[in-house]
């Protein structure tokens, strides 16, 4: 690990994601500074037991911010001086954004900006932030490769997360500052968020709830292990890209740069369709579902299946998580959590 990536700021550290990366930087030696607004998306009880996961750990620091805030935080970099920022704090979830434009327009679009700024004046040498599987929208073609063009979201929530990338793209080109942007594939595994499938799915088939199946189960998911993700991440973070001198604005290239400016898709390369999701997870918990049928929902993807190779190609790792393995690790999980 370079010296130049000693004290690192993580926001979102209060969630599924920000949790699991903040314990492999502490574990790596690094001095973590987490930052996260507790909000009330979902249960906030669940996002203060992941801090206590992380408060009695050695070199890590809890700030409670709201990236939205200017004043809170510009407090947050004067308390600090962070070589690399991960950036993992969004307002989440497709169906939300429907009815809750406002949450996705002051987290993500007016917090990012606010972040860019702190960065740039910062002098951070590294920013790796957050998009989505859900830029692809519209698309057809797959595996999906950052090379794709990606300006056909079906759905506010992706939207934001495809004007972070141009948003990060123009700091990149304006100020020299590196950036790493990745695009998540269905993330999952314990701790998870009680919005995804995986999660409500598991609640309802302990507690012989019915699961809502939507297009028959007919759609893909290219589910992405936690630790798959993390072992990722946590190679990236000595790796700030650099400007790309063979990149030809006559042939744009959406995913590279002359900037310091880079986009991954960070996924499994496997896609699961969800009927076999649903009897992968009945094995795991040993009890079949009651199912209900429902037509495809508006903003949903009918697949996500991620390219991989330029990230595997940096890093030198491939996931290798089974999704057997990983729906008995969460199953497992939320047994012992929920005493279920």
């Amino acid at each position: 690990m370079s010296k130049l990536n000693r004290k690192i700021l993580v926001t979102g550290s209060a969630g599924f994601i920000g949790l699991h990366v903040c314990k492999r930087l502490l574990r790596d030696g690094l001095e973590v500074t987490g930052v996260d607004n507790l909000n009330t998306y979902y249960d906030p009880s669940l996002k203060l037991a992941r801090l206590d996961q992380l408060e009695g750990l050695e070199r890590f620091r809890f700030v409670r911010a709201d990236l939205a805030n200017e004043s809170e935080l510009a407090g947050v970099f004067e308390d600090g001086e962070f070589d690399t920022v991960i950036h993992l704090a969004a307002q989440a979830g497709v169906r939300h954004s429907f009815d809750h434009a406002g949450d996705y327009v002051q987290s993500n679009l007016v917090g990012f900006a606010n972040l860019l700024e702190a960065c740039r004046h910062g002098s951070v040498k590294h920013l790796i932030f957050a998009s989505s599987s859900s830029v692809y929208g519209a698309n057809k073609q797959t595996p999906y490769s950052t090379s794709m063009n990606v300006d056909h979201p079906i759905s506010l929530y992706a939207a934001t997360k495809k004007a972070n990338e141009l948003m990060a793209h123009s700091y990149a080109h304006l100020y020299g500052l590196p950036v790493t942007g990745l695009r998540f594939f269905t993330v999952y595994g314990p701790w998870g968020r009680p919005d995804m499938a995986y999660f409500m799915f598991t609640k309802a088939i302990i507690s012989g709830e019915p699961i809502k199946v939507f297009n028959a189960g007919n759609l893909f998911r290219d589910f992405t292990y936690i630790d798959d993700i993390v072992e990722s991440m946590a190679r990236l973070v000595e790796k700030a890209p650099e400007g790309d001198p063979t990149w030809d604005g006559k042939r744009p290239d959406p995913s590279r740069s002359l900037a310091p400016y880079r986009l991954y898709n960070i996924g499994n390369e496997r896609p699961v369709r969800l009927s076999a999701f649903i009897q992968i997870l009945e094995d795991a918990i040993g009890k079949k579902a009651i199912k209900e049928d429902y037509p495809m929902q508006p903003g949903d993807m009918e697949i996500t299946y991620a390219d991989t190779r330029e990230l595997q190609q940096l890093t030198h790792y491939k996931p290798v998580t089974p999704i057997e393995d990983g729906l008995r690790n969460f199953v497992a999980w939320y047994r012992e959590f929920y005493g279920a």
